[in-house]
């Protein structure tokens, strides 16, 4: 409930948060329901070349698993794991480390 009212309070301005909900572009056209129609907004997509580029990218990224099994090591004894962290970025993908340490620490759970 009470990050429901927080997230409310911000969402409608009511809570100022610098950075977050106070900037108003000067150049911005003003959104009105009246002429949604001729509200221009451009887009930018990734062209299907972008994208395929991106994955081969990631993909060609070999995979340490001696480094991951470190992490996992160190992360289960106690250790420092930030450290361990900068170490693992360097051969493995976001992915392949959240997968490690999920697979030692589980999913987090919020405390209620």
């Amino acid at each position: 409930d009470e990050s429901m009212y927080y997230e409310h309070l911000k969402h409608d301005g009511t809570l100022p948060i610098i950075g977050v909900n106070t900037f108003l572009n000067p150049n911005a056209k003003e959104f009105d329901a009246s002429n949604a129609d001729e509200f221009e907004m451009e887009l930018a997509r990734a062209t299907p070349e972008e994208k395929q580029a991106c994955l081969d990218r990631v993909q060609a990224v070999p995979i340490d698993q001696e480094a991951l099994a470190n992490l996992q090591k160190v992360a289960r004894e106690g250790g420092n794991v930030f450290e361990e962290l900068m170490e693992t970025t360097k051969v493995a993908s976001l992915g392949q480390i959240t997968d490690a340490l999920f697979a030692v620490g589980g999913q987090y759970r919020r405390n209620m």
